[in-house]
């Protein structure tokens, strides 16, 4: 009955909106209404866990099924069943959903596993002519027709993203899942017919919303198909098997729903397209948009200048379908980069345990001990790990996360724009932390001499902010006891506060700071430099409180900014006091 309700509600909302399916139309993705450009994130670590974001990977745990594994060993089948069941409860919530609709986002990419939707290959019985009838589980299905249904209640385009395909579909195998004691997708004849039936499957399921944005066939495909020298298939020059499978799927797919866009990607994690130009799969579709995904680079025009040659030869558009995993300004810069060139992109996760995404999850020290016991070949108790893991799943729930106001801000009101708005309602006589400086760019908000990580074009990863803490810009943020201040400071670098008075007149600073140097300071108040250099005594670990005496502010709203004018000061907090 439950089940049957959602689907009569998800009909309900597939009619009570007008716009039509996405498709393509030359170069652009449309609706009924014109062109749409996505703005999407990807719910990963949802459906499919990685190493990297449940912080198992200094215990040699880096996929899904390792850590699901993991767990069966320590707490049992049913309570692993038990977590697993809440954790996708708490995960990825309509909340969340309505959070990113408010936000001003039109798209959600969701990383899907195959094995919420049917059994892996060696679990199915295999006739002697080779052939096997899929078992289908109801959980992955009955996700998505939930995700589905508040996607309709907020007009957003669901990306359907096989992030886990059967076998795994690369070497870098805890993005998908991949068991290097099985044959992979690319060793199975087998695995390519459960992706291709699952598909189907899903096309066919789905094939009269207009809420799905579309299907986004094999995610990050990392494979060596011509013995390259690059596992991960980066040297390739031949990606036939990749062109082949995909074409399949396509052929499968539109055998029951012609409404929907497919996505196609490349090999070395979606953008080795070689052999695309002579294949068959480049003409085999009308409804077909290729991806790129877009990680540590420039974001300099040619930085996309291959992708804009490839949506010109071939009359189709193009969706940066993943980027993140960097700073604010990489973040601003990118999408201003790629909606000036009308493409549309999605982010890389909504939630995990570090600070440059909008979600934040909290970690307990029971988890982090929880992790370090494995890593040492150790196990709490079957009671203290279920307790563990599942307060792990309640962090996920969006009221018990950190919002990152900073990094939204980047992603939607930044490209485009140099403007700035404050971090938080600052007021006079209040403290006032300096790590709360404005919103907005490097250079406009604050200056920090290392913003963002471009490694794959400087051969060096950067760590812009130093602390990792708090804040996701190049303001290098400590945490004190859960207090956050600003330290690494150098000349040059500033930060600027917005900060309302009641009245003009001339006010006092009270700033607090320390440092094992000669260090100081200069104001820059409403864009006019203060008249003063302010000396920082030298006390080393102690905090000094430091008076700055008759600074005029108006009415209402003024910027403050305060430069480095010498040394390495540490900043905590000031406060502002009428004279």
């Amino acid at each position: 009955m439950k089940k049957s309700i959602l689907l009569i509600g998800l009909l309900i909302s597939y009619l009570s909106y007008s716009q039509g399916f996405l498709k393509t139309q030359g170069t652009e993705i449309v609706n009924d209404n014109g062109p749409v450009l996505l703005k999407s994130i990807g719910t990963g670590n949802w459906m499919i866990q990685e190493g990297y974001m449940m912080q198992s990977s200094s215990a040699k745990i880096n996929t899904h099924t390792q850590f699901r594994k993991k767990l069966e060993i320590v707490i049992g089948e049913a309570q692993t069943k038990e977590f697993y069941n809440t954790w996708l409860e708490n995960h990825f919530t309509k909340r969340d959903l309505d959070s990113m609709k408010s936000w001003g986002f039109n798209s959600l990419r969701v990383a899907l596993h195959y094995k919420w939707f049917t059994v892996p290959i060696e679990a199915e019985i295999i006739n002697s002519d080779g052939t096997f009838e899929n078992t289908w589980l109801d959980k992955g299905f009955y996700m998505i027709d939930k995700l589905l249904s508040w996607c309709a209640d907020n007009e957003m385009y669901l990306i359907l993203d096989m992030h886990g395909a059967p076998g795994g579909q690369g070497k870098n195998a805890s993005i998908s899942d991949y068991d290097t004691s099985k044959p992979s997708l690319w060793e199975s004849e087998n695995n390519k017919s459960k992706l291709i039936a699952l598909w189907v499957k899903l096309a066919d399921r789905y094939k009269d919303s207009y809420w799905i944005g579309g299907y986004d066939l094999i995610n990050e495909t990392n494979w060596d198909f011509t013995y390259s020298n690059h596992e991960n298939g980066c040297n390739c020059k031949n990606n036939d098997e990749l062109w082949d499978l995909q074409k399949r799927i396509i052929e499968g797919i539109r055998k029951v729903n012609k409404n929907h866009i497919v996505y196609i990607s490349g090999n070395c994690w979606g953008n080795n397209y070689e052999s695309f130009d002579i294949h068959p799969l480049k003409q085999c579709d009308d409804n077909m948009v290729i991806t790129f995904h877009k990680y540590w680079n420039n974001n300099r025009d040619d930085s996309i200048a291959k992708w804009l040659e490839i949506r010109d030869q071939y009359n189709m558009p193009l969706w940066m379908s993943e980027a993140g995993e960097n700073s604010n300004t990489w973040f601003s810069d990118c999408i201003s980069l790629l909606e000036k060139n009308n493409i549309g992109w999605s982010w890389w996760p909504v939630k995990k345990s570090k600070y440059n995404n909008i979600f934040k999850v909290k970690t307990d020290q029971d988890y982090k001990d929880m992790i370090n016991s494995w890593a040492n070949n150790e196990n709490s108790s079957k009671e203290h790990t279920f307790k563990t893991v599942m307060q792990y799943a309640e962090n996920h729930k969006m009221e018990n996360c950190d919002i990152g106001y900073d990094v939204i801000y980047a992603m939607i009101d930044q490209p485009g724009n140099n403007t700035t708005k404050p971090f938080k309602n600052h007021k006079w006589n209040q403290p006032i932390l300096f790590a709360d400086y404005d919103l907005g760019r490097n250079g406009y908000a604050y200056y920090d001499e290392a913003s963002a990580d471009y490694h794959t074009d400087s051969g060096e990863r950067t760590k812009w902010n130093l602390g990792g803490y708090y804040r996701n810009d190049g303001v290098d943020i400590v945490n004190e006891n859960g207090t956050p201040y600003v330290g690494w400071t150098k000349k040059g670098e500033w930060l600027q506060y917005t900060i309302s008075v009641p009245e003009s007149g001339l006010y006092n600073i009270e700033i607090n700071t320390s440092t094992n140097n000669k260090s100081s300071l200069e104001l820059e108040i409403n864009n006019s430099k203060a008249s003063k250099i302010v000396s920082i005594p030298v006390l080393n670990t102690e905090k000094i409180k430091t008076d700055v005496n008759d600074i005029y502010l108006s009415k209402g709203e003024n910027t403050i900014k305060f430069y480095i004018n010498s040394g390495n000061p540490k900043l905590f907090n000031f406060l502002i006091v009428k004279n």
